[in-house]
C-alpha cells in the first residue's frame, strides 16, 4: 500500500488520507515504514502472542468499527487476503462505507489453499464497491463471480510499483546476509511460513533443503525465518547446522528484494515474492499445492511444485542440470504490473468520487478523507 499513499499524498489537495496499521510483526512492520517514510496515524496494536484466527478477527472488526465510527471517511482502501482485510471490509460495510479492494479477484478456487487467504478474499468481494484488479485474469473471476464490470478496474499489482521505487545499490544492511558468497555460488532463496505449511509440510520442506545442501558442495541457502514461532522451531529442530545453510533474522525489505536479485533460485509459499521475482528475473518454484497467482506459471516464471521432499528435490536438481530451462524462466516478463498501479488507482479514485459528488461525496473542490489499511 506504500505506493498508494504516497500518490495519495501528492494530491493533498484532494485527498486526505488516514493510515490505520494493525501492529502485525511490529519490527519489520516499523522498517517498511522507515524505508517508504510512511509513520501510521493510528496504531490498532491487535496483535497477540500465538493468537487464533478467530480471536484475532474479532478484535480486528471491534477495533476498526470504532475508529471508522470515529473518523467517518469517505472511502477506506484494503489490500490482498489477510485476516485483517476482511474484518476492515466487514467494519465498513456495517458503517456504509465504500470499500476500495487493491489486489482484488485472485482466487485459487480451494478454500483450504491457501488458508484462511482465500476466503477472506472472497467475503471481501462480496463487500467491496471498487475493484482494483492486478490482471486481466483477476477481472474475469470477478465477473464470473458476478461483480459488475463498472467496478472492476484492471490495474497492475502495487508491488511492482514498490520495488521499482527500492534503491538496491550498494551491499546488505543485514551482516547475516552480507557474509554469504552471492559472485561464486549458486543461492538458493527460500521462504515458508504460511498457515498451510506449517507441521508436516514445513518438515517436508525442510528435509528437501538437507538434502540439497549436502547434495552440491557450491549450493547455499540463505533461509530468512519468519518470526511465527510455529515456523522458527519447526524449521530450527529440523535443518542441519551446515556452513553453507543460513538461518537468518527476517530480512528488511530493501534487504529481501537485493537477495532476490542477487540469488539463483527462490523457493517460496509466499504470494507476494511469486509477483516480484518476475522483476529480477529468478525463477521461483512455489512451495504449494495451488496458487492463485497461476498468471506465473502462465508467463513460465514458476512452477508450482507442492511441498513433498522428493519432488522438492527434483525440481532443483532438474533446473541445474538443465540451463535451457532455467534460461526459459529467467527471461519470462513480469505479468503483475509496470510499476504504475498506484496511479492508476488513485486516478480512479478520484473520478469515482467525482461522479458522485452530488451530495454524498465531497465536492471537486473538498478533500476526500481516504483510510488505508
Amino acid at each position: 500500500m506504500a505506493p498508494i499513499i504516497r500518490e495519495l499524498r501528492l494530491r493533498s489537495h484532494r485527498f486526505e488520507s488516514v493510515v490505520l496499521a494493525t501492529g502485525q510483526h511490529r519490527e519489520l512492520l516499523r522498517q517498511v515504514f522507515s524505508m517508504f517514510d510512511i509513520e501510521p496515524d493510528v496504531d490498532l496494536d491487535l496483535m497477540q502472542q500465538d493468537q487464533g484466527l478467530a480471536d484475532f478477527a474479532s478484535r480486528a472488526l471491534a477495533s476498526l468499527s470504532d475508529n471508522l465510527r470515529r473518523l467517518r471517511p469517505d472511502v477506506i482502501l484494503i489490500e490482498g487476503d489477510t485476516t485483517t482485510v476482511m474484518a476492515a471490509a466487514l467494519a465498513a460495510f456495517y458503517h456504509a462505507i465504500p470499500v476500495g479492494h487493491v489486489e482484488a479477484g485472485l482466487r485459487s478456487f480451494d478454500n483450504r489453499n491457501p488458508f484462511p487467504e482465500e476466503m477472506n478474499r472472497r467475503v471481501t468481494s462480496c463487500l467491496a464497491s471498487l475493484h482494483f484488479a492486478p490482471t486481466l485474469r483477476a477481472r474475469h473471476n470477478l465477473l464470473s463471480e458476478g461483480v459488475p464490470k463498472e467496478r472492476i478496474f484492471v490495474t497492475g499489482n502495487t508491488i511492482v510499483d514498490a520495488l521499482q521505487s527500492v534503491p538496491l545499490e550498494g551491499g546488505f544492511e543485514s551482516q547475516e546476509a552480507a557474509g554469504i558468497d552471492f559472485d561464486t555460488r549458486r543461492v538458493l532463496l527460500v521462504t515458508a511460513h504460511r498457515r498451510e505449511s506449517h507441521g508436516s509440510p514445513l518438515r517436508s520442506i525442510c528435509r528437501a533443503l538437507n538434502a540439497l545442501i549436502q547434495e552440491f558442495e557450491d549450493l547455499e541457502i540463505l533461509y530468512p525465518l519468519h518470526p511465527n514461532p510455529n515456523v522458527l522451531r519447526v524449521v530450527r529442530e529440523e535443518t542441519n547446522r551446515h556452513s553453507r545453510f543460513h538461518l537468518v533474522s527476517p530480512l528488511g525489505y530493501g534487504d529481501l528484494l537485493r537477495a532476490m536479485r542477487r540469488c539463483w533460485l527462490i523457493l517460496t509459499d509466499s504470494g507476494g515474492i511469486q509477483e516480484e521475482a518476475p522483476s529480477f528475473h529468478k525463477p521461483v518454484l512455489v512451495l504449494r499445492e495451488v496458487t492463485e497467482r497461476p498468471e506465473l506459471v502462465e508467463a513460465g516464471a514458476g512452477k508450482v511444485i507442492g511441498t513433498d521432499s522428493q519432488r522438492i528435490q527434483r525440481e532443483v536438481v532438474a533446473l541445474r542440470q538443465s540451463p535451457s530451462e532455467y534460461r526459459k524462466m529467467s527471461e519470462a516478463q513480469n505479468p503483475f504490473g509496470d510499476g504504475h498501479a498506484a496511479e492508476r488507482i488513485v486516478n480512479i479514485l478520484a473520478e469515482w468520487a467525482q461522479e458522485r459528488s452530488s451530495g454524498a461525496f465531497p465536492t471537486a473542490s473538498e478533500r476526500l478523507t481516504t483510510v488505508v489499511v
